[in-house]
């Protein structure tokens, strides 16, 4: 279901992503890695709903990846080749989010391996979408 307040504007999913995805070399660069990975999980997840929102897809309130990768590949099956980045990024969020509260023992060079993964699956659904 979607509020009032949601867009259903695939630009105004990928503005935000941006912002998310800067927010990710702000707290690398502060060294906090489980910072950062919530906003890999935040930006990938609001990339994946602009690609789908913009391929026709109904906006459903959803943070797991693997879900929305489902639904993604449908309209671009080479997009499954991003599906352990989905996995493991999914995790992210519910370890930083939901108890217990327990170290995820991830690194700075565990996200800066993921960045690098979510850059490519970026690129296959936005081409020209600019990441640095």
């Amino acid at each position: 279901m979607t509020s009032a307040n949601e867009s259903l504007n695939p630009e105004d999913w990928k503005n935000i992503a941006r912002k998310d995805w800067h927010r990710i070399f702000v707290l690398l660069d502060d060294g906090d890695a489980d910072g950062a990975a919530i906003f890999i999980q935040q930006s990938v997840e609001k990339y994946l709903k602009a690609f789908l929102l913009q391929n026709g897809w109904k906006l459903r309130k959803i943070h797991d990846l693997v879900s929305l990768l489902d639904s993604a590949v449908d309209f671009k099956p080479a997009l499954e080749t991003f599906r352990d980045l989905c996995e493991r990024v999914t995790a992210y969020y519910f370890v930083e989010r939901y108890p217990p509260f327990i170290s995820s023992d991830l690194t700075v060079q565990d996200i800066e391996k993921d960045k690098s993964e979510a850059i490519q699956m970026i690129k296959a659904m936005f081409e020209n979408e600019e990441l640095s």
